[in-house]
């Protein structure tokens, strides 16, 4: 068996955005409850064992809710993770603590880096402000996205913008085309986009209808592969499938939010629950290894 990831699952399902495509409503976020929960620091252990001997090279840290909000757990699961000597440590975050509350967040950053923290993979809808907002913070303020890129710069960290292509918002080739040039002008190192999807199976129906409403269409995928594929150079081609591509300097990679990929023997990722279960699909419950 090869994994490609170890994403690790901190804090609870307490989130501060709106995301109304939230994959985590319609995927088990009534079971992760917004009480911090107790880690089950002896499976997780067991998780990185697991990980290490079948070649894991990259740890995800993300959550159901917002990871960062939980910094002093966050600091406790880099601090296990030490001793594994992971090469790449990356968090997924909507980065809404660090334009808001920098001057708090800026001790935990310069202490994660120290344990390894190498890239901050932030979660957008698009490069314009007012746009982030009505995904994001509909009813509060939006950051500053280009001064919390600088900042996190500054502090040695290496970027990766995650923008979800959705209906009226980044749904046209020229509007990925603006996207790659907002990564570019704010030295962004790495930029993946996707779209939005709706599980087969969700608990939210609300949220899946959002979802399956604002899905673009697939001859607008079509046409951004087939304009990395004609005007990119392929740099690699992810065991998933997803393709890294050089856009002038830019990188980049089209994606997709699934897990498993049939018929193979590797799987995309391992993922560590707090209770202590090892599981590798986000919504297939019979996916579990303990």
């Amino acid at each position: 068996m090869k994994i490609q990831t170890f994403t690790v699952i901190v804090g609870s399902a307490a989130c501060n955005a709106r995301c109304p495509y939230c994959i985590s409503k319609m995927t088990g976020i009534k079971e992760m409850g917004y009480k911090l929960p107790e880690v089950n620091w002896h499976n997780f252990d067991k998780a990185c064992r697991l990980s290490k001997e079948n070649h894991v090279s990259t740890v995800l840290l993300t959550g159901k809710g917002e990871p960062t909000l939980f910094p002093d757990q966050f600091t406790e699961f880099l601090e296990h993770l030490k001793p594994y000597n992971f090469p790449l440590i990356e968090v997924q975050t909507n980065a809404l603590v660090f334009g808001r509350e920098f001057k708090k967040y800026k001790k935990y950053l310069k202490k994660w880096h120290e344990l390894g923290l190498n890239t901050i993979a932030i979660s957008v809808a698009h490069y314009q402000k007012e746009k982030n907002k009505e995904i994001y913070a509909p009813d509060s303020e939006y950051i500053e996205l280009e001064n919390v890129i600088k900042d996190l710069h500054e502090m040695g960290f290496s970027i990766r913008l995650c923008c979800m292509l959705i209906k009226d918002y980044v749904d046209t080739l020229g509007e990925v085309k603006n996207l790659i040039e907002f990564c570019k002008t704010n030295e962004v190192e790495q930029l993946t986009i996707r779209s939005i999807v709706a599980p087969n199976s969700s608990e939210n129906s609300d949220v899946a209808n959002w979802t399956r409403t604002h899905i673009p269409n697939k001859k607008f995928i079509t046409e951004v592969s087939n304009f990395l594929k004609k005007q990119g150079n392929k740099l690699m081609t992810l065991d998933h499938g997803a393709i890294v591509y050089d856009l002038e300097g830019q990188n980049i990679c089209l994606s997709d939010c699934l897990t498993i990929k049939a018929n193979t023997n590797e799987l995309r990722q391992l993922i560590f629950f707090p209770d202590g279960h090892l599981r590798y699909d986000w919504q297939h419950k019979g996916a579990i290894l303990i």
